[in-house]
């Protein structure tokens, strides 16, 4: 009998090292379909979405997508047209059909969704699709039994509830929940009563612990003195885009982490040489902002004990492809690409801010427009059936570690920023397709240090001890990223 079990664990041990081994070669051809995408090689891109379909077939997975692909690409090849299957039509149709009607159904439920829910500093931040109000927030005490619990009940719906953790120095235990089908719950638990606080502006509620005031309730005048858009044209933009806006909190003193000294992080500074990238006032270059800032970083990064690459160190320009090559090369942990934003002349004067980008399918206009500025000298060539393919190969959990990863640099750099100038506009993280930011295997962000086209952002961003401020502020939430993600 113990041979027995001792055959049987033997064959699944053999059987998940397998399983394994053809994981990484699915990983490997989905990486190498990327590479051929890029370069655009229809031959290339046959032969490994080929492979993708055997090694996903032998994975139990779905491989019906990449095999519909491979009959586009195949058909193209031939110069043959593509028939249509009238049965196959309608299916889509009737797909469709229920999708909308699903869609219809719970158009309230949408409406009133929660976009993201996350710590930064001492808070806990929740992000909406639509404004709110104090009634939509119910915040309650419970007995100590034996601990202390403060519950926020929230209306909204939150898809990611259950996948949710939320850890911060100041409380034992954070636990979210779906209470109701439009009720999010979250529950502060300690051995000690917590000194509690909440603010609530349009689309957000801010809790704080340890707060300085004990009121529980936001007043009117509380929320007039939230910090407000620099201009029209971004009360616009917040409606529109796909956002998640951090309200920076009260600075606080920032700890490297203890293994800093294990981390690699590459940086790359926008644009170079020929490419001066956007120009401001007075022929200021963003080349030179996006350099300026990047050599600051690596300076200050270097300091806190991390290993630090620049992809330029000069002015020379490299191509988008080759800029994520390094960063793979001395695997890194995290990639950060510097640029600095701009308007058309038009709305130059009223648009300014700080945002931060990471690498997913745009689903915002605004946010399609700024990749589009920074992507349009290195995929040219690129055809819309590309660059699909890449968003759609995008690995998940690569993504998530993105965006946390922007969410703690944009609150970092408007800290430093307003710890000089109080009214630098905090214009969000977003989602978008920026094509640097593709080939990196590791987490990734695009930040816009400011809008170089703006006036008197342009002159600040030329100035030395801002462009410091900036890298200082990055340099934080670097510190925040791996404090919270070791």
């Amino acid at each position: 009998m113990r041979f027995f079990f001792l055959l049987i664990f033997s064959f699944n041990l053999l059987f998940s090292a397998a399983n394994t081994s053809l994981e990484q070669q699915y990983r490997d051809a989905k990486i190498d379909f990327l590479k051929a995408s890029l370069k655009d090689n229809d031959d290339e891109k046959i032969t490994e979405l080929q492979k993708i379909i055997d090694l996903g077939k032998k994975l139990k997975k779905d491989t019906r997508p990449d095999e519909k692909k491979l009959e586009v690409l195949r058909s193209k090849n031939l110069g043959k047209p593509i028939t249509k299957n009238n049965t196959k039509s309608n299916q889509t149709q009737n797909v469709q059909s229920q999708t909308k009607s699903e869609e219809k159904k719970n158009s309230q439920n949408i409406l009133h969704s929660i976009k993201s829910v996350y710590t930064s500093n001492n808070t806990v931040i929740i992000d909406f699709n639509v404004d709110i109000s104090q009634n939509d927030v119910k915040y309650f005490k419970l007995n100590p039994n034996p601990t202390y619990r403060d519950v926020f009940d929230i209306n909204g719906y939150f898809k990611d509830a259950v996948n949710t953790k939320l850890s911060l120095d100041e409380v034992e235990n954070i636990v979210v929940g779906q209470n109701q089908p439009n009720v999010l719950r979250i529950v502060f638990s300690n051995k000690t009563s917590p000194n509690i606080t909440y603010t609530i502006s349009k689309r957000q509620i801010v809790i704080t612990i340890n707060g300085n005031s004990s009121n529980k309730k936001v007043s009117k005048q509380e929320i007039k003195n939230e910090p407000k858009q620099t201009s029209s044209q971004n009360k616009t933009n917040s409606k529109q885009n796909s956002e998640v806006t951090t309200k920076a909190t009260t600075p606080t003193k920032v700890v490297t982490p203890k293994n800093s000294i294990n981390k690699t992080i590459v940086i790359d500074a926008g644009h170079g040489g020929d490419d001066v990238g956007a120009v401001g006032p007075n022929k200021r270059y963003e080349k030179v902002i996006n350099l300026n800032v990047a050599k600051y970083l690596e300076s200050i990064l270097k300091q806190r004990g991390y290993k630090v690459y620049l992809t330029r160190s000069t002015d020379v320009f490299i191509k988008v492809m080759d800029r994520t090559v390094l960063a793979n090369e001395k695997n890194a942990d995290l990639f950060i690409s510097i640029h600095t934003n701009s308007m058309p002349k038009e709305k130059a004067n009223g648009t300014s801010g700080i945002e931060t980008f990471f690498l997913s399918p745009a689903r915002s206009e605004r946010a399609k427009k700024v990749a589009a500025l920074e992507n349009k000298d290195d995929i040219r060539e690129m055809n819309e059936s590309s660059k699909s393919a890449f968003l759609e190969s995008l690995n998940r959990p690569r993504i998530t570690a993105s965006h946390k990863f922007a969410i703690d640099v944009q609150s970092g750099l408007l800290q430093a920023a307003r710890t000089k100038y109080k009214d630098v506009n905090d214009s969000g993280v977003k989602e978008g397709p920026f094509w640097v930011l593709v080939g990196a295997q590791m987490p990734s962000i695009l930040i816009e240090v400011g809008f170089i086209s703006h006036p008197e952002e342009s002159r600040r961003l030329y100035e030395k001890d801002y462009q410091q401020l900036l890298a200082n502020g990055i340099a934080n939430g670097v510190d925040s990223y791996f404090s919270k993600n070791p």
